[in-house]
């Protein structure tokens, strides 16, 4: 299997909002010409995951698969979202991200391996949301006052939704009040899928709701109105799990996801780890070292300053089949059944489908 390259400077969610504001070429005929935007980012809704099924409302929607960014996780795409920046630029390489005084875990912003303090986010990631421009978010209300929002969507309008229902009246006022383009945020399916994985019912049951929203949504919606599902990254079932034990002699710390994993060497021990690395573990794996990743473009065109290159492992190894990887440091890790973070075309390529409304 070869691996799928970002598309940075085409169809990718990099350039995701911008495009549908401007109409680009790229994106769906519904959007151009349309009054208003409104996007749903459905976390988790891999390409795959849509087109394997006949779903009443998504299957219908004009479109079809754009790449995500490297990593294909949360919280690098959602940065690459809404700041129009590769992961190379805006330094958020990952879930878990080594800082040199520990590991910080981008989502619930707690720094482990230290008893130091957190960075700061706007120090961490300096770039305001959607070029400074209040762009409206409707999100989790419970998101509203946290580190990684603050990182993230610093300068968005922010609104927070208590329940599906209101997602969508918020998403039908503002447009009401004259919003051109508003960013609608919805995130269980990405937790179920990590939950319960690809192949349990709970799983087709929250991929039916997910498409009930979005039918919901249209009919909120007038006609001049369109609405554009397109997601951060898709999920693999895992098959089995596998670590790295085997060099814990060479390894200082991990950081990075469940299937893109930053092994961070000891002084000295780079390249050993890298070839040790390439014998145990290719046979169901990318490993790139640091210097191929930045070299291989993965991140982005822009090379990384010196500060986000030290974020990237001095290996990095992506899965290929399967298979999730497993730190001991991060237990939590174990619990999940399917995951995301790599290069496959499961993870790598997300909708982007698009419809007028039709209230």
């Amino acid at each position: 299997m070869d691996f799928v390259r970002p598309d940075y400077g085409g169809p990718n969610t990099r350039g995701l909002v911008r495009a549908l504001r401007a109409g680009a070429d790229w994106v769906p005929s519904p959007v151009k010409g349309a009054d208003a935007v409104v996007m749903l980012i459905l976390d988790g809704l891999g390409w795959s995951q849509v087109a394997s099924r006949s779903l009443p409302v998504l299957s219908t929607l004009e479109g079809g698969p754009i790449t995500t960014v490297v990593p294909s996780t949360t919280p690098t795409a959602l940065t690459s979202i809404s700041t129009g920046l590769t992961p190379a630029e805006h330094g958020v390489v990952g879930y878990r991200i080594f800082i040199g005084t520990g590991v910080l875990n981008v989502i619930r912003w707690k720094l482990h391996g230290t008893k130091g303090a957190e960075p700061d986010p706007a120090d961490f990631q300096p770039r305001d949301a959607f070029d400074g421009e209040p762009i409206p978010v409707v999100n989790r209300s419970e998101f509203r006052h946290t580190n990684f929002t603050a990182m993230q969507l610093r300068g968005a309008d922010f609104r927070g939704w208590q329940s599906t229902a209101t997602l969508v009246e918020h998403c039908r006022r503002l447009v009401g009040e004259g919003q051109r383009f508003v960013y609608a945020y919805y995130d269980s399916l990405d937790v179920v899928a990590h939950v319960y994985g690809l192949r349990d019912e709970y799983f087709e049951r929250e991929i039916a709701f997910c498409d009930d929203l979005v039918g919901r949504l249209l009919d909120a919606l007038p006609a001049n109105v369109a609405v554009a599902v397109s997601a951060d990254h898709g999920h693999v079932h895992y098959e089995r799990r596998v670590d790295f034990a085997e060099h814990d002699e060479l390894i200082a710390v991990q950081s990075g996801e469940s299937r893109f994993r930053y092994l961070h060497a000891k002084k000295g021990a780079g390249r050993d780890l890298y070839d040790a690395v390439c014998q145990t573990h290719t046979s169901h794996s990318w490993v790139f070292s640091r210097e191929q990743v930045i070299d291989e473009r993965l991140l982005g065109p822009v090379a990384p300053t010196p500060e986000i290159a030290r974020r990237i492992g001095d290996v990095v190894v992506a899965a290929r089949e399967p298979v999730a990887f497993d730190d001991p440091r991060n237990p939590g890790e174990s619990r999940l059944v399917s995951g995301h973070g790599s290069l496959t075309p499961d993870e790598m390529l997300v909708p982007l489908l698009a419809a007028r409304g039709r209230a």
